[in-house]
């Protein structure tokens, strides 16, 4: 039961960094790799400041408005100075390695003993079971801890994903979407579309950065390496999602693809569980992304031939 808690709740953390690349990705259609530094500064940021004192949720909130700038420095760079997609978020991404060591002084802070955003679910667990360690859910022993950082992650997640959902809702948000999917009818409607791809990216970085914040908290420490690969972590579980939910509204768009990080995320536990060797992880993640990426075509194309055969015979 802990390996599910745990893989549940590592997934709704990196929900939000997936709901940000949701936005790039998919509704501007910008290659943005600014992910791989704004999830560490979003890491960073928050670790330097809990550890000072200040509160997780604020620190969390700062982290929210850092990866903000980080977005919009690589829209800004894009938009005004007419740099490749590819190329400006591997600027800002190169000048964040630098911006994070800055911030953190050294490679790896560890938070220790301090209070997190879960600290207070912790407590009100606690009393509520008369200071017991652990509780009883299905018949297992579920430590306290993790029970109340899963449903911290879970009420976080479920608050970002309602605020993302009513946005893009409005008239503002169904401009952004639009600036993706058909920039000329955006700009022949009077909106300025470069606009539309800095605030979209600073919108998604700061998603990302929350996340970092978030998956800090939850590991106890903030690494200056803990951002490489987790591009390759949002892309997979957007298409996972969509492969689970399809072509569908903004709503099940979103929640699709908050299962599919918490899919992808359970699927990498098993295999650790199964003795997989960590230092295969990015190999297994690749071929995961892989499957994820042809599974679909090649179900549609046996979903046709089935058809086809039935229609023959």
């Amino acid at each position: 039961m802990s390996l599910v808690i745990g893989a549940f709740t590592m997934g709704l953390i990196l929900a939000l960094l997936s709901l940000g690349m949701l936005i790039s990705f998919r509704m501007i259609r910008f290659t943005d790799i600014t992910v791989d530094g704004s999830i560490t500064l979003g890491a960073s940021l928050s670790a330097v400041l809990i550890v000072q004192g200040w509160s997780p949720w604020l620190a969390a909130l700062a982290s929210l408005l850092a990866g903000s700038a980080a977005g919009a420095v690589t829209g800004l760079l894009h938009a005004r100075f007419k740099i490749q997609e590819i190329l400006s978020g591997i600027l800002v991404m190169t000048a964040l390695y630098s911006v994070n060591l800055r911030i953190m002084g050294r490679s790896n802070i560890p938070l220790l003993d301090v209070e997190t955003v879960s600290s207070g679910a912790e407590r009100i667990l606690g009393g509520l079971g008369s200071g017991a360690s652990r509780v009883n859910l299905f018949g297992w022993p579920v430590p306290l801890g993790d029970l109340a950082v899963f449903g911290s992650s879970a009420a976080i997640c479920l608050l970002i994903g309602l605020l993302l959902y009513r946005f893009l809702l409005t008239h503002y948000g169904t401009a952004l979407r639009a600036a993706g999917g058909n920039p000329q009818m955006v700009r022949a409607q009077g909106v300025n579309n470069q606009t539309m791809v800095v605030v979209s990216l600073a919108l998604a970085n700061g998603l990302v950065a929350l996340s970092g914040s978030l998956l800090a908290q939850y590991q106890g420490f903030a690494d200056v390496q803990m951002g490489i690969g987790m591009m390759v972590w949002g892309l997979a579980s957007i298409i996972i999602g969509e492969a689970l939910v399809g072509r569908a509204g903004i709503g099940l768009t979103i929640t699709g693809v908050v299962l599919g990080t918490i899919l992808f995320r359970l699927l990498i536990a098993i295999a650790l569980r199964w003795g997989l060797n960590p230092n295969d992880l990015k190999l297994v993640t690749a071929f995961f992304v892989f499957a994820a990426l042809v599974a679909p075509g090649w179900f549609r194309s046996l979903g046709r031939k089935v058809t086809g055969g039935l229609r023959h015979a």
